[in-house]
C-alpha cells in the first residue's frame, strides 16, 4: 500500500473512530426494516469496501480536479431576523446546500441546519464551507419545526442543532435519528420520528416522511441503522416537497401521485459521480424527479458550499437551468440569503458565474436567466 493510501486509511480511521455512535443497534418495527439495516425501495449494489472507500479518499485529498472549489467569495445577501418578520407571504431562503429556511403562513420552518464550518465529525479535517451562512445562528428566528433527512454529517449537524434546539418547537427524522438528538440536548418530546408514508400535523401544517434512494451511518460501523426520507411539508395553503439527498427511482412517481402536485419542489442537485449513481441524482434525474413530482417551482440545492464531489462546483447549477430553459420548467436559482416569494417568483440570478474563467454549458437567453 502507497504511501498515500496509508495516510488517507489513518486519518479515515481517526474520524471513523470519533464519528462511531456509542448506541446499541436497535430493532424496528418497519417493513424497510430487514437483515439489521433500514433497506431502499429499490436495492441495489453498491461498493462500500476499504479499497473502493480508499480511492475516494484518495481522488479528494491527493488528486486535483479543475474548478471544484470557487476561486473568490460567493455572493451573499445577509439577512437579519428582523428582516425576516418584516417580510409579507409565504417566502423560502437558501442558507447553502440544503439548508433552506421557509417562512410559511407566518411560521419558521427549516430543513437540515447546517452552520458548522465543516461538515463533518471534527472540525480539523473534511469539507470545508465555500462561505458562510447568510444568517447568524443566534439570528435565526424561533422556529415550529426543523426537518432532518438522513444522519449524514452534511444534512444532522451536532454543532447546529444543540445551538438550535431551544428555539425549536418540533423535531421531524427519520426512525433511528431521535437517538442523536436526545444525546445533543433534545427534549424527547419535541421529536416526531417517522416511518416512509407516516404523517404528524402540527396545527394546520402536516409533515410526511417519504421514500428516498440513499443510506444512512455517521461511524465505520452503522451503515444504515438509521433510515434516510424526503419529506411533504403541507401547510394547508401550499404543498412543499424537499428531496433530501437521493438517486433517482420511481418513488418520485408514486409521492407526487399520493401528494402532488407541489408549489415547490426543493431538490438534490449536485454532489453526483458514476462512483455512487445510485444514491445522488445527476441533473437530467433531478428535472425528471421534479417533473415526476408535478412540481411547478424548482430549488436545486446540495450544490455551492461543500465540495462533495469532483464536478465544477458551479456545474450542477449551470446544468440544471439549461435542461429547464429546454425542458420550460421553472427553476429558481436565487443567491444564498435571497429572499423568494411563492406568491411572485423573482427572475432567477445566474449568481455562480460571478467568477473568474466559468464556462457556461449553453448559452442562455438573457431575458430567463439574469447574470449577476
Amino acid at each position: 500500500m502507497n504511501t498515500r493510501r496509508v495516510t488517507a486509511l489513518i486519518v479515515l480511521v481517526v474520524i471513523g473512530l470519533v464519528a462511531c455512535a456509542t448506541h446499541q443497534n436497535e430493532v424496528y418495527q418497519s417493513p424497510h426494516y430487514r437483515d439489521s439495516q433500514f433497506q431502499n425501495m429499490e436495492p441495489f449494489v453498491q461498493d462500500f469496501s476499504l479499497s473502493k472507500t480508499l480511492d475516494i479518499v484518495d481522488k479528494f485529498w491527493f488528486q486535483t480536479f479543475p474548478d471544484t472549489e470557487p476561486t473568490k467569495p460567493i455572493p451573499l445577501q445577509p439577512l437579519t431576523r428582523e428582516q425576516l418578520y418584516a417580510t409579507q407571504g409565504d417566502h423560502v431562503w437558501r442558507l447553502g446546500h440544503s439548508t433552506v429556511l421557509m417562512k410559511l403562513s407566518g411560521q419558521f420552518w427549516i430543513t437540515d441546519p447546517i452552520f458548522s464550518d465543516r461538515a463533518s465529525p471534527v472540525q480539523w479535517a473534511g469539507p470545508e464551507r465555500f462561505h458562510a451562512s447568510p444568517i447568524a445562528l443566534d439570528e435565526l428566528p424561533p422556529l415550529q419545526g426543523v426537518i432532518i433527512s438522513h444522519d449524514h454529517y452534511d444534512h444532522l449537524d451536532e454543532q447546529t442543532i444543540s445551538a438550535l434546539h431551544a428555539r425549536v418547537q418540533h423535531f421531524f427524522v427519520p426512525l433511528g435519528v431521535a437517538k442523536y438528538l436526545k444525546d445533543w440536548g433534545v427534549a424527547e418530546q419535541k421529536i416526531m420520528e417517522l416511518d416512509w408514508w407516516e404523517s404528524r400535523s402540527v396545527g394546520a401544517f402536516r409533515i410526511t416522511s417519504t421514500p428516498a434512494n440513499h443510506f444512512s451511518g455517521r461511524g465505520l460501523f452503522n451503515r444504515n441503522q438509521t433510515l434516510w426520507s424526503s419529506w411533504v411539508i403541507d401547510s394547508g395553503k401550499r404543498k412543499i416537497f424537499f428531496s433530501g439527498d437521493s438517486g433517482y427511482f420511481d418513488g418520485f412517481k408514486m409521492i407526487g401521485k399520493e401528494y402532488g402536485p407541489f408549489d415547490l419542489t426543493i431538490m438534490e442537485n449536485g454532489a453526483y459521480n458514476t462512483d455512487w449513481a445510485k444514491v445522488h441524482m445527476f441533473p437530467e434525474q433531478t428535472l425528471q424527479a421534479h417533473k415526476d413530482l408535478g412540481g411547478r417551482l424548482m430549488l436545486p440545492v446540495h450544490n455551492g458550499t461543500f465540495k462533495l464531489a469532483f464536478h465544477p462546483w458551479h456545474e450542477p447549477l449551470e446544468k440544471i437551468v439549461q435542461l429547464s430553459l429546454e425542458d420550460n420548467i421553472e427553476v429558481q436559482t436565487p443567491k444564498m440569503g435571497d429572499a423568494l416569494s411563492l406568491d411572485s417568483p423573482q427572475t432567477s440570478v445566474a449568481w455562480w458565474r460571478d467568477q473568474p474563467d466559468i464556462p457556461r454549458v449553453a448559452q442562455l437567453p438573457q431575458d430567463n436567466l439574469v447574470e449577476k
